[in-house]
């Protein structure tokens, strides 16, 4: 019962095909031709195209079909059941299936799953190898030492009781059990635009336009996309999800917090020896390649399925280098001698990357506003310190999806006299719950390896401070102020990084790991990978910074190349983009703005 939009659209009237106009030089001659930066109504080939709309109405409305959004959507549904009252709930997906574009680690802490579905085994949930090794590995360049953290009751990286999953097919499950309950689920659907009631409250949300070429003229083929419109909207985007940006500054959602602060995480899977598989174990290590300065660590988790081991490197993108690559870095960190001697005679079979919320309790912001709520990733709720969040992404859908519920069903919480809900109740139940009270246990956790201590001083927090306060420190250290971008220096400043050349059997080069990926884009449509300033990559990002989005991109996305005249000019291969959202983040001079692609579009990860 996943639905495509294609049969809510076959209500619609057909729309007359229009002539396209010729293509003027200028529009070719730029790099963004996206129409949220290059409106349409200032565009002479629009002036005759049908811009109108299908409209479709829901109860809940859901941006985001991973873990959070999931949750919140089922809860509402066992809350029908068990009310014997109807809600319809439509969930919409950007990936065509669901788990594509869902990429971690991943060991899973079941404490949202037992509530949500307490016979979860019998239900067939993909939780196949429970954690029965737990190791923690300081590394230097050519040695290793495994800490003792086994030892420190209450040490948040204690893995012993959670799961290693492959979090696609977990999300895949949750999205089969939601359609069992009544959930209407399009995937396959990217939500492109925030709709808006006359008072200012959240509407719903309008899908992506299908058919616009590369220089953002319409297509013989142009479609229209549809509005969606709920009296609650719910947005589960993920981490810095982009319509969760936008309601961030419409709202000012984060007056009374920190800004939050991130980490890319880049992933392999790899099949390896049989003789080395030692399913159960988890490995996290720090150190090395990173110096003490860098806040960053690897995993590596052996899965209960053939000989296959999850593998990762995190790094803080609050990094200052801006030579460093984070790509690069993973690669390397791979020929250590403790990591190669693993992956000797393995195979790499997939590959993947996403940005991950580390700002923890201070960057937690306000998640209610007139007609909608934050849930997940979208406002932050992963415990850096345990290096996870799917339990508490989970959690607070199944909240917000309870006070959702009662609204409608009940009339509690505000109704504004545009139909839209504020959603005040969930932000009281998020406060008082089980998320928050984990955040603010570790909320010092990740600040510590700010401080000039680096690496040394965030672990000697976490194992002695920690310890004995048992994150009932009475202070709150800070993050970086300005965001993980300010923190960039000079590229005179900073001294390049030689990084070894891919071995192509345990190292290898970015295209051809982009290419285990699965990502797919077709080429003729606008870049949304978008540019508020055409100017800025060249004028400012190179010449000021050695241009580091041709390294903080984990796709190859970015890349100088030459012109015509012996200079410099940004080439943006939107067709290699993952959805990681790191050149949002990172981009020294806030000029990236990353929007959705055309629907469909993007990594197909499957079981990552």
């Amino acid at each position: 019962m996943v639905f495509s939009l294609v049969s809510a659209l076959a209500r619609r009237p057909t729309s007359t095909v229009v002539r396209v106009l010729p293509v003027a030089r200028h529009y070719s001659d730029k790099i963004t031709t996206h129409y949220r930066m290059n409106p349409r109504n200032k565009d002479d080939r629009w002036t005759d195209i049908d811009m109108e709309r299908y409209a479709d109405e829901a109860d809940i409305l859901v941006v985001g079909g991973g873990p959070a959004g999931l949750s919140a959507a089922i809860r509402v549904k066992q809350m029908c059941l068990e009310k014997e009252q109807d809600v319809r709930v439509v969930v919409v997906e950007k990936a065509v299936e669901l788990g594509m574009h869902t990429l971690s680690g991943a060991v899973l802490e079941p404490t949202a799953l037992n509530e949500l579905f307490p016979d979860w085994e019998e239900l067939g949930a993909p939780l196949h190898t429970p954690v029965k090794e737990d190791l923690m590995t300081f590394l230097t360049e050519k040695s290793s030492l495994h800490l003792p953290h086994d030892i420190l009751p209450g040490f948040p990286i204690h893995n012993h009781g959670n799961y290693i999953v492959r979090l696609g097919n977990f999300v895949n499950w949750l999205g089969q059990q939601a359609e069992e309950l009544g959930v209407e689920i399009y995937s396959g659907t990217a939500a492109a635009e925030v709709l808006y009631h006359d008072d200012g409250s959240v509407k719903g949300v309008a899908t992506t336009d299908m058919g616009i070429a590369k220089d953002g003229s319409p297509k013989d083929a142009f479609e229209r996309g549809m509005e969606l419109h709920a009296k609650v909207t719910l947005f589960g985007e993920g981490c810095h999800g982009h319509l969760g940006k936008e309601l961030y500054e419409n709202f000012n959602l984060r007056e009374n917090c920190a800004n939050q602060s991130y980490g890319i995480g880049i992933k392999e899977l790899w099949e390896i020896d049989p003789a080395l598989h030692k399913p159960g174990r988890v490995e996290h290590t720090i150190g090395w390649p990173m110096d003490r300065n860098t806040y960053g660590g690897s995993f590596l988790y052996h899965l209960d399925e053939g000989p296959l081991v999850a593998m990762g490197f995190v790094i803080g993108l609050d990094y200052s280098n801006p030579y460093l690559s984070p790509f690069r870095e993973f690669q390397r960190w791979k020929t250590h001698p403790h990591i190669a001697k693993q992956l000797v005679g393995g195979t790499r079979i997939s590959y993947g990357a996403r940005a991950l919320n580390e700002g923890g309790y201070q960057a937690v912001p306000k998640v209610v506003f007139p007609g909608g709520a934050l849930i997940g990733c979208d406002a932050g709720f992963l415990n850096v310190a345990k290096i996870k969040g799917t339990h508490t992404a989970m959690k607070s859908g199944m909240i917000a999806g309870e006070a959702a519920f009662e609204a409608i069903a009940n009339g509690t919480d505000c109704h504004l006299d545009s139909g839209a809900i504020q959603l005040d109740s969930y932000e009281e139940r998020l406060h008082n719950s089980s998320i928050m009270e984990e955040l603010k246990a570790v909320r010092n956790i990740r600040p510590a390896f700010n401080t000039a201590l680096g690496l040394y001083g965030g672990v000697a927090y976490t194992g002695l401070i920690h310890y004995l306060f048992r994150g009932k420190e009475p202070w709150t250290l800070k993050h970086h102020s300005g965001g993980d971008h300010a923190q960039l220096k000079p590229a005179a400043e900073c001294k390049p990084i030689e990084y070894p050349k891919p071995d192509n059997k345990i190292s290898f080069d970015l295209l051809s790991s982009v290419a285990l990926s699965g990502t797919n884009h077709d080429h003729n449509q606008p870049a949304h990978l978008t540019l508020k300033d055409d100017s800025v990559p060249v004028d400012v990002n190179l010449a000021v910074y050695d241009g580091p989005e041709q390294r903080y991109c984990p796709a190859g996305v970015y890349e100088f190349i030459e012109t015509a005249d012996g200079g410099k000019k940004l080439q943006i291969n939107a067709q290699n983009c993952v959805h990681c959202k790191t050149c949002d983040i990172k981009d020294p001079s806030q000029n990236i703005n990353w929007v959705v692609p055309e629907s469909g579009g993007g990594p197909a990860y499957g079981g990552m």
